[in-house]
């Protein structure tokens, strides 16, 4: 039996579809219509770098640039409609999930008492039940209100005392939840207190939640190892999620399909029965920043196989070692990954450091007119009042 083929062409024009970045980025970009973006996607990374604008707005900017960073706020701490929690970091997840979420809860409590009680400092289970009292009695608290009395860490970023730890023990375990954030700091309280009845009263078993993340994933990626869809969520295990494609593949709900890379090589992937079938929707031929954990980049190694694109952020490389800027933005045009631009927010000013065209492209001057028309879209989006380019900004090659 023949494996149907994707073309290169056709896989980038599938996945992109799957993440919003088939279509112009209009849209209110707030309320329903942004729910919507993020049950499309699945869910989004939140980060707390700032150079620019955080990850979570960014991604979402470019996919409804009427978004504003107060729209998520509101899903998240007035709406309901998106709950906060882990994937494989933490996120903005559509609030639909969160009965799928109770295996993770199960899971983790287990996992990460052993592996924390090794890894973090003093006896912090000791204190779950202090920490969970407090909170039941006082009211939501961030982790600085609680283990006042602990001596603090400065033995790095996960050096935390062991309130703390306890803290985020209970959030990572579902007992508690992120009621909202003050700035970045996350504010804790009961997740009864949190989280709606609808939602937290459905307790579907793990055979219904493997099938729902595997399913979930793939419609969300279009095409996926058995790997990749365990990933996607990062909710069920490598070996569920084979064991679940064997199974569909079995009963005809899914098929194989050979995806074309960039370099021609053909990697062995499922999919659904009509993906050769559907009409697909070449992307829109408009330039736009991404946020370096974009859904459609964060598996680096797929985006080097699907678009030719090796992304690496270069925090931790000494500045005269470095390619690129330390904290660059990938600059995507209809469906190729075409440069990456370092730039931040300064003062009021969008300061464009360095532009790196990638291999074989070239910037003509309407290539340069459109990368300018985005740059002034984000330097609105971003607060920012004028422009600034650095001498040498377009690095030609």
């Amino acid at each position: 039996m023949n494996v149907p083929i994707l073309t290169n062409t056709r896989a980038r024009h599938v996945f992109l579809g799957r993440h919003g970045l088939t279509s112009r980025p209009s849209g209110a970009g707030k309320g329903a219509d942004l729910a919507a973006a993020i049950d499309d996607l699945g869910f989004v990374q939140l980060d707390s770098v700032n150079t620019f604008a955080r990850a979570h707005d960014l991604i979402l900017w470019s996919r409804r640039q009427q978004y504003r960073p107060s729209a998520l706020q509101n899903l998240l701490h007035r709406d309901r409609k998106v709950f906060e929690h882990w994937t494989h970091d933490a996120a903005a997840i559509p609030i639909s999930s969160f009965p799928h979420w109770r295996l993770r809860f199960q899971r983790d409590e287990t996992r990460l008492a052993n592996r924390w009680k090794d890894d973090r400092r003093d006896d912090f289970m000791s204190k779950t039940e202090e920490v969970l009292r407090r909170i039941s009695d006082d009211g939501p608290c961030t982790s600085g209100q609680v283990g006042k009395d602990e001596s603090r860490g400065s033995g790095g970023w996960w050096d935390w005392h062991p309130s703390k730890t306890a803290l985020e023990f209970l959030w990572r375990s579902g007992q508690l939840s992120v009621l909202r954030r003050d700035g970045f700091t996350k504010v804790y309280d009961l997740t009864e207190r949190v989280i709606p009845d609808a939602f937290r009263s459905h307790h579907p078993d793990t055979k219904d939640t493997i099938e729902w993340c595997c399913a979930g994933a793939l419609d969300r990626l279009g095409f996926a190892t058995s790997g990749e869809l365990a990933a996607f969520w990062d909710n069920v295990t490598p070996s569920e999620a084979k064991a679940w494609c064997t199974t569909a593949l079995a009963d005809n709900r899914i098929i194989e399909v050979d995806v074309e890379g960039v370099d021609g090589k053909l990697r062995r992937s499922f999919a659904w029965p009509d993906v050769m079938d559907r009409p697909i929707v070449a992307p829109a031929p408009r330039l736009r920043i991404l946020s370096p954990f974009d859904p459609a980049l964060r598996d680096r190694k797929r985006a080097e196989r699907l678009f030719g694109f090796h992304y690496r952020i270069e925090i931790f490389v000494p500045a005269p070692q470095r390619n690129y800027g330390y904290y660059v933005f990938p600059v995507m045009e209809g469906d190729r990954l075409i440069g990456r631009i370092d730039m931040k927010r300064d003062n009021g000013v969008l300061a464009i450091t360095a532009f790196w065209p990638e291999n074989g492209v070239r910037m003509g001057a309407g290539r340069q007119s459109a990368l300018h028309a985005e740059l002034e879209r984000a330097a609105r989006f971003g607060g920012c009042n004028d422009i600034s380019y650095d001498p040498d900004w377009l690095r030609e090659r």
